[in-house]
């Protein structure tokens, strides 16, 4: 089945709603939500996600059956970027699984030092 361009808003929102409502519950944040479009200076699809010392987190959600972690991850960056965030995450689709504790988080090693408390300066480095 090929997907239309309504099919596949649906299922990426259907997604998105998965993983927000599934936070704000484990982490007892009701300021967990998906975000507003924001065209050309997107700045993810989930707000108010913090890493443990309260610097933000960018979340790009995918819902597709073809892995495109590179070009995921990319987007992830600018959109850390656009939102002077600490961390940026893809946050996808395990297919054959609905739980949402099943789905999958992806990031680059830089992202996973910084959520572990890792002190990196923008090129990744250490300091």
């Amino acid at each position: 089945m090929t997907r239309n361009r309504a099919s596949a808003k649906k299922a990426g929102t259907a997604q998105e709603t998965l993983a927000v409502n599934y936070l704000a519950r484990v982490l007892s944040d009701d300021r967990i939500e998906r975000r507003r479009l924001s065209g050309s200076k997107d700045r993810g699809d989930i707000a108010g996600l913090r890493t443990v010392d309260q610097q933000r987190i960018v979340a790009e959600v995918k819902n597709t059956a073809k892995l495109a972690l590179g070009p995921w991850l990319r987007e992830a960056e600018i959109e850390r970027g656009n939102d002077d965030a600490a961390v940026g995450v893809v946050i996808h689709k395990r297919h054959g699984s609905a739980k949402p504790e099943d789905q999958i988080v992806s990031m680059t090693l830089r992202d996973f030092a910084v959520l572990l408390g890792g002190d990196v300066n923008e090129t990744g480095e250490g300091s």
